[in-house]
């Protein structure tokens, strides 16, 4: 069974003639990654939205656990198991908020964690593993580095022990060195945790250093998906073709 799943769902933002999302479907199941693609304005970050239950879909459903989410407490739960890691990390952490505060908030709304002590040591933990020491508690987000906040981010999406993690471009702030730290934690956190990761990105090669399947996203709609690999190899719509056009390659 999935954990996360789109299931034929259609949404139109108040006002608005069009669509923004029409009859996409997408499933996510544990351990897996799924890149959603496209140009601005192709829908990804209403899918995004719908998947973390910040809105309701005019048609299909969005399910948790193989349950919609407007069954009763299954939001709650979604809560819990489902977390973001936004795209800007100079503009995602509180400026003036220390570090441990900022990994430590998603505990103290959610109530994970029956002491002090127990919320403290699971925000240590955590930041050791995307590879920020024990002095980091105390600094605040201006004393670090932009990949050093996005591994901050990346922290406060692990503390609640996340079944899923939902990555809008979180890469597309950095540099190309720094992007492929970050792109390598992401890989190896999903495999060490098995944690189910879908990732949204205009770039086809940042969605397949992690993502085994895409969806191609177009004017609120699917042209295309499949395998990664095979999308990038053999793509069957000029829109795909297009943005593979677009991947920054390297001088010869």
């Amino acid at each position: 069974m999935s954990i996360l799943a789109l299931e034929s769902v259609t949404f139109r933002y108040r006002g608005s003639s069009e669509p923004a999302l029409r009859d996409v479907s997408l499933t996510l199941q544990p351990g897996q990654g799924v890149g959603i693609v496209g140009e601005s304005g192709s829908g990804k970050s209403t899918a995004l939205n719908l998947l973390l239950g910040l809105t309701t879909p005019e048609q299909g459903r969005v399910l948790f656990d193989g349950v919609d989410l407007r069954g009763r407490g299954v939001v709650k739960r979604l809560r819990h198991a489902v977390q973001p890691v936004f795209q800007d990390p100079y503009a995602s952490l509180d400026p003036r908020m220390r570090v441990d505060r900022i990994v430590g908030e998603p505990l103290d709304s959610l109530r994970i964690g029956s002491t002090g002590a127990e919320r403290k040591e699971r925000v240590r933990a955590v930041l050791a593993e995307v590879g920020l020491d024990g002095d980091s508690l105390k600094k605040y987000p201006h004393e670090f580095s932009g990949g050093q906040r996005q591994r901050i981010a990346i922290a406060r999406a692990l503390v609640t022990d996340p079944s899923v993690l939902i990555a809008d471009e979180p890469v597309s702030a950095l540099d190309m060195t720094t992007r492929i730290e970050v792109i390598e934690l992401l890989a190896r956190l999903r495999a060490e945790r098995g944690i189910g990761v879908v990732m949204v990105s205009h770039d086809m090669s940042i969605v397949a250093a992690l993502c085994g399947r895409v969806l191609v996203l177009k004017d609120g709609g699917v042209v295309e998906e499949g395998e990664t690999l095979r999308v990038l190899a053999e793509p069957r719509e000029s829109y795909t073709k297009a943005l593979i056009a677009a991947i920054p390659r390297l001088p010869g």
